[in-house]
């Protein structure tokens, strides 16, 4: 059985892996959705979006999605 102190430091440890998770993902996402509005200078993707163009929505959510795994299978 564990103790507090054995107990309390797995929690901050579980704690301190969610933090780093959650920031790699939005650090992730940020990233692969500035580099995707590099690529495609052509058309402005977030006018698209609210135009209800769903083709560059599933995009976004493609890139989003992706980053999650590559993210989630670091960890």
């Amino acid at each position: 059985m564990l103790s507090f102190g054995d107990t309390l430091i797995l929690y901050l440890r579980t704690i301190g892996w969610a933090l780093a998770v959650s920031i790699g993902f939005s650090l992730g996402t940020a990233l692969a959705i500035w580099i995707f509005g590099l690529i495609s200078t052509d058309i402005d993707e977030w006018a698209e979006i609210r135009n209800k163009n769903y083709g560059v929505a599933a995009i976004f959510v493609a890139l989003i999605v992706m980053i999650g795994l590559l993210v989630m299978s670091v960890v």
